[in-house]
């Protein structure tokens, strides 16, 4: 089966240079992310290991806005990573130059926003973001977002700007929530689902789950989410640096959780799902 990841992370350690987000290191912590920086030879090697054939590189919310690692990542490896940009929302005139140039640059898919952190939490109420819409809407530009407790801010853009492809990141599901807590949540998400140029990521399961893999208890949330949105709108990943980090879960793992362990999945959808459906929404020809 061709498997593409929907979400890694490769980073440096911090140094003078190259310093973090402030707090970075401790959201770094928080989130339950590996400590040790994880580069794209390793990821790879780790992708070999695992069955995985391609990998969505996500620049993580420490590393400031940065994307030359992953845009680099993908210059060497052109058919194995592809990158997710991100974008200075706060600064528009930068913004909107990358935005402008995005399809010039190899390798990069799109873009992803994220609205979790506390200095982020304002963004979609307060008008930061509101320049970004139209402009990602003209351009055609493919935006992940991590937007879990805005759902309503995420719907009336979906609603305002229909040519406008989202992809919600984590089923929707915030950071914390676990178990039983995230069934309302994803219910939530599922509603999402009434604009077709809405998607969601299942991705970073074994974070919402305390019980031992395979984490029967989420498996009404993927098929609630699988329903509602139809495989096409579905995209398996990991957010792996956090997977590693969280109770010694392994790469193969994660792909297995989805391919030996979710019976009730069909083995088209499995095909949609794991990693086809993405790459066609991305325009990353298999």
């Amino acid at each position: 089966m061709f498997v593409c990841d929907s979400q890694v992370h490769i980073w440096a350690e911090p140094s003078a240079e190259r310093p973090w987000t402030p707090g970075g290191p401790e959201l770094h912590r928080q989130m339950g992310h590996r400590g040790a920086a994880i580069g794209c030879e390793e990821l790879k090697a780790l992708m070999d290991a695992a069955g995985v054939d391609r990998a969505i590189l996500v620049p993580p919310t420490w590393d400031m806005d940065r994307n030359d690692l992953g845009i680099a990542a993908a210059a060497r490896d052109p058919d194995r990573f592809a990158l997710m940009a991100r974008v200075p929302l706060r600064d528009r005139e930068t913004g909107r130059a990358l935005l402008k140039s995005w399809r010039d640059i190899p390798g990069v898919r799109g873009v992803r926003l994220t609205f979790f952190r506390p200095e982020e939490a304002t963004w979609l109420r307060d008008g930061t973001a509101d320049w970004y819409w139209p402009v990602a809407e003209e351009l055609g530009v493919p935006t992940m977002v991590h937007a879990a407790n805005f759902k309503k801010e995420i719907a009336a853009v979906a609603e305002a700007h229909p040519r406008l492809r989202l992809m919600l990141d984590h089923m929707g599901v915030p950071g914390g929530a676990k178990d039983d807590a995230v069934i309302p949540i994803v219910e939530e998400t599922a509603k999402l689902s009434r604009y077709p140029n809405v998607s969601v990521k299942l991705s970073g399961l074994p974070a919402k789950s305390t019980e031992p893999f395979p984490y029967p208890n989420l498996n009404g949330c993927v098929r609630m989410l699988v329903d509602a949105f139809g495989p096409r709108r579905c995209y398996w990943g990991t957010d792996l640096s956090r997977m590693l980090g969280f109770r010694g879960i392994t790469y193969r793992q994660c792909v297995t959780h989805f391919t030996e362990h979710m019976d009730f999945l069909t083995a088209d959808e499995l095909d949609w799902i794991m990693g086809r459906a993405l790459c066609e929404a991305l325009d990353w020809p298999v």
